[in-house]
């Protein structure tokens, strides 16, 4: 199986398609939430379903929107909802339609793991009914130094999956980043 993405990821796909990389992440699907929302990206991109269907797949997603902001507000505490940025009401609707459109075309979704902040449990509960809160894809935006242990947990993650289903992960823009390179 090959890197995919739908429109919006495909400078990462050509970066990875010339790195080292490459290799490593020949079974990760990486979706950009609003590209996957497009009504073009569900016409043009009916071959990358097909291709899910099959299952094994690491999808690699970023949280649905958020109330407008940079990062998240002054005083944050991971544990406490009221602190961070939420999903909008729009982001709410984008996760369940984002759910809708893998029940849809019969995706197999076998793990769904998130980042502990809010945006992502949420994004992830309202798309797929389920979530493991998973440390490893935490936001690295105000605090790097975790960075490294962080990419390589996720990278293992991907290299190590067996599962017959495609898991999912849902996590922060940065993160993706990082992975991807």
């Amino acid at each position: 199986m090959s890197t995919t993405c739908l429109p919006g990821c495909a400078t990462a796909v050509k970066h990875l398609s010339r790195g080292v990389l490459w290799r490593a992440f020949r079974r990760i699907a990486v979706f950009a939430v609003t590209a996957l929302l497009l009504p073009a990206a569900g016409h043009a991109d009916e071959a990358l379903w097909a291709r899910l269907k099959d299952g094994g797949y690491v999808i690699l997603m970023r949280h649905a929107t958020t109330d407008p902001g940079i990062g998240d507000p002054p005083g944050f505490r991971l544990g406490a909802r009221s602190t961070q940025r939420n999903l909008s009401k729009a982001g709410r609707s984008e996760a369940r339609r984002i759910g809708d459109a893998f029940a849809k075309r019969s995706i197999p979704i076998g793990e769904v793991r998130s980042s502990r902040w809010y945006r992502c449990l949420e994004t992830a509960r309202l798309a797929f009914q389920r979530v493991e809160p998973w440390v490893m894809l935490d936001s690295i935006f105000a605090d790097a130094t975790g960075e490294p242990v962080q990419t390589a947990a996720v990278k293992a993650f991907v290299l190590d999956y067996q599962g017959a289903a495609s898991a999912i992960l849902v996590t922060h823009a940065v993160n993706i980043a990082a992975v991807i390179g």
